[in-house]
């Protein structure tokens, strides 16, 4: 057969996220704001891509806008770029800025401000003197200055996937714009149209590492384990932040009256974090207006505590910028001054949150409240800390209570102890952000996801995720009972999220900012020294419950792997037993299938062709709707996407049967439980149909449809039209596949365990398809299938 090509330009990509096997990107097509092209080739078309049926569906979108078909005769072969489909992140203004910047106070900063009060007790010194005080100064400094403030304030805060932050962002921004494959969910290739048009300006090195992993599947799935390592390393953190800070604070008492047993601290402890996790539900606008006036207060207090010691005990503390204090440290102390390291790290503790709690605000905010309080007070409390173990070095292992004016003691401990309350939120309301982009790009099973906040879409809270957090958190206080051995297993956590995150930003300055080799090495060699050093440190605590961290990640990481193996296969199955046209037909034409007045909405994972479910379907209910929808949901690689470019329609080949395409951001909300869905899909289809015309001669041979928004309706589609008119006078019924898969007797023993025991296990457990759908239940049924695999 001829080549035949079929060029589609519609408002917007009508399809994607993590289940699409059957559009690749391309690497050409103009440019349009808002659209794209979509290139359909036969089988001498070039790339593996998936085989569509022989009178494939076309897809209409909202917009106003032309397009042309040119409609092959035999199998075709889709191929797709995609476009911008995003809107810029609200303009708060700078009033709104500040308010903003006055909230992240109460959610983003808390860890990053109350590690004062467990990096000391951490730091392991013997007999330490002056040297050993300016040493460690001097590495906080440099330590929270480069990391904190450069790293994460100045460059990978820049690393945002449309607002959104955390390693997860930073891996879906390298999946859309360098066309990795091995993209979150599914092996699908998303490129926009810009950034498309952007790669011929690539440097060598950009194209050799871009070609790298294009090419070999096992370094896509080596990058996508590193990123699902270090999303589970920031849940780690979301459960050690809350335990450390509250058991640090709670220390306080037993500095002023010994009698107190460790027992009553650690129940104190547990009660208090169990509070914290039940105030979650409120959302995280309502706790940063209640938290940030305490943390407000621990930035005022605790620097002018700072002073006091400094004026009093070492006003020369500030040498201590210095670099070469921290030479002569490790000179005097050698291996015990790399042990100390490990201590020392925690300073830093809450940096990466600050970055994962993007969506929860803006930019402008987080920095601005950055640079202009917190980075000031945290030296400046770090500095008195130090101050005061020069004159009193048989305290640095509680600085921070022992350094506090007696007279002003009790109020600094009950501000002490609402801060570290305060220093819990951070991590745990990035846990929420992170979970819902897992899940939204087919990493995770579903969970619940709440928006908190109709202004701030990222503002979303989890209750299942949020009590499975409570339990574990309060289980580690009751296992640890010393802020101390917290300690340990904390920094792991902490550096190794760090250092996955420098390595995926690398690679987002070479393949999406486009900046010089030099640039980006230098960016990796600065940083991954520091981490790197840090993290050979942290290593020696693994044995002192260092192993915690990394066991909660392994966890979060195999299920994902799980989750994600069981989809790929499940929809590879759906693939290759799809419906044929001629089935379809068959069906639909059989004396034994009755049609009934109405329509019929039928969700399957398949955006082209009839899943194999229709059949058995019909078989065994023996009646079809008069107007028959296959819906398929699609989590794009962005945000959001308008409404008004949400749904996207087509036929299927037979009277009656039509394709639906409604596309999400991995932030937005599915509810069909209202009329705004139904009613938009079926606005799509009366205006597809009633500006179609008929099929014109193409002066090339080929078969050309023009399809043009106007006010003429063909004599074919009245009938369509009325026909549809007619099914909405009745409820619609939305019916789902419940497929269970099992593997058959040829497969291996771990794939039959992954599938048949993790997988399996995971979608019993995990949140049903109607509950994620919003699904009205009167209007709701349920197919059953098995899959053998």
């Amino acid at each position: 057969m001829g080549s035949r090509e079929e060029d589609l330009e519609l408002g917007a990509f009508p399809e994607g996220g993590p289940d699409n096997h059957d559009r690749k990107s391309v690497k050409s097509g103009r440019k349009m704001s808002s659209d794209i092209r979509v290139n359909v080739f036969n089988e001498n078309g070039g790339e593996d891509t998936s085989v569509v049926d022989s009178a494939p569906s076309k897809l209409v979108g909202l917009n106003p806008k032309q397009f042309r078909l040119r409609r092959a005769v035999s199998d075709v072969r889709f191929k797709a770029k995609l476009a911008p489909v995003h809107p810029d992140k609200k303009d708060f203004g700078t009033w709104g800025t500040f308010v903003l910047a006055y909230q992240t106070l109460g959610i983003v900063f808390g860890g990053l401000v109350t590690s004062p009060l467990y990096v000391w007790p951490t730091i392991q010194l013997t007999n330490p003197g002056e040297t050993e005080f300016l040493g460690v100064m001097s590495l906080i400094f440099w330590t929270f200055t480069l990391v904190a403030l450069v790293k994460y304030g100045l460059i990978v805060i820049n690393a945002d996937d449309h607002g959104e932050g955390g390693t997860f962002a930073v891996y879906s921004i390298l999946c859309r714009n360098a066309n990795f494959g091995q993209r979150i969910g599914d092996p699908s290739d998303f490129t926009t149209a810009e950034e498309s048009k952007n790669t011929v300006t690539d440097s060598n090195s950009a194209v050799k590492l871009r070609r790298f992993f294009e090419d070999r599947e096992g370094a896509k799935f080596f990058l996508f384990v590193i990123c699902m390592l270090g999303t589970g390393l920031v849940i780690g953190d979301g459960i050690l932040t809350p335990a450390i800070s509250v058991l640090s604070a709670m220390a306080g008492i037993q500095s002023e009256d010994p009698s107190i047993q460790t027992p009553v601290v650690t129940w104190v402890s547990a009660a208090i974090l169990v509070a914290l996790f039940l105030m979650q539900r409120f959302g995280t606008s309502k706790i940063g207006f209640l938290f940030s006036p305490i943390m407000l207060t621990w930035l005022l207090v605790t620097p002018v505590i700072g002073v006091y010691n400094i004026a009093k005990y070492y006003p020369s503390i500030f040498k201590a910028i210095s670099p070469h204090y921290i030479i002569e440290f490790f000179k005097k102390n050698k291996k015990d001054g790399w042990i100390a390291l490990g201590g020392v790290v925690l300073c830093i503790t809450g940096a990466e949150a600050s970055y994962a709690d993007l969506g929860h605000f803006n930019k402008r905010s987080i920095q601005m409240a950055f640079f202009g309080i917190v980075y000031p007070s945290a030296m400046l409390t770090y500095a008195g800390e130090s101050a005061y173990c020069m004159a009193h070095p048989e305290d640095h292992k509680n600085a921070f209570f022992k350094s506090v004016p007696h007279s002003v003691y009790w109020p600094v401990f009950v501000v002490a102890t609402l801060a570290a309350i305060v220093a819990s939120q951070s991590l745990i309301t990035a846990t929420f952000s992170l979970i819902k982009q897992c899940t939204s790009l087919g990493c995770f099973p579903r969970v619940k996801m709440v928006h908190t906040n109709a202004d701030q879409e990222g503002q979303v809270y989890s209750p299942e995720i949020n009590y499975i957090l409570m339990v574990i958190c309060v289980a580690v206080v009751l296992g640890f009972q010393d802020a101390v051995q917290l300690g340990n297993a904390f920094g792991v956590a902490v550096v190794g999220v760090m250092f996955i995150t420098t390595i995926l930003v690398t690679m987002v300055m070479i393949l999406v900012w486009k900046l010089p080799l030099p640039v980006a090495l230098l960016f990796l060699a600065v940083f991954g020294f520091i981490e790197g050093v840090y993290f050979t440190a942290v290593l020696n605590k693994v044995p002192q419950g260092g192993w915690v961290p990394f066991a909660m990640a392994t966890i979060f990481l195999a299920i994902s792997l799980c989750w994600n193996y069981g989809r790929r296969k499940k929809y590879a199955y759906e693939m290759t037993h799809k419906t044929s046209l001629d089935c379809l037909g068959s069906l639909l034409s059989s004396g034994g299938t009755q049609r009934v007045p109405g329509i019929c909405f039928f969700y399957s994972d398949l955006a082209l062709g009839v899943p194999p479910i229709i059949t058995h379907y019909v078989k065994n209910v023996r009646t079809l709707h008069q107007v028959l929808v296959f819906t398929t949901i699609r989590f794009l690689p962005v945000r959001t996407v308008p409404n008004h470019e949400r749904i996207f329609v087509g036929r299927v080949g037979f009277k009656g049967v039509y394709r639906c395409v409604a596309c999400y951001g991995y932030q937005d909300v599915i509810d069909c439980n209202d009329r705004g869905f139904r009613d938009l899909a079926i606005e799509s289809l009366r205006l597809y149909l009633e500006n179609e015309e008929r099929n014109e001669p193409d002066p090339n041979g080929n078969e050309v449809r023009t399809v043009s928004f106007q006010q003429t309706i063909a004599d074919q589609n009245v009938e369509d039209v009325a026909e549809l008119n007619e099914a909405c006078k009745h409820d619609a019924v939305y019916v789902v596949g419940k497929v269970t898969v099992r593997t058959n007797g040829s497969t291996g023993w771990l794939p039959r365990l992954i599938i048949d025991k993790a997988y399996s296990l995971l979608r019993v457990i995990c949140r049903s398809a109607i509950k994620e759908l919003q699904i009205p239940p009167a209007n709701y049924l349920e197919v059953g299938m098995l899959y053998e695999i």
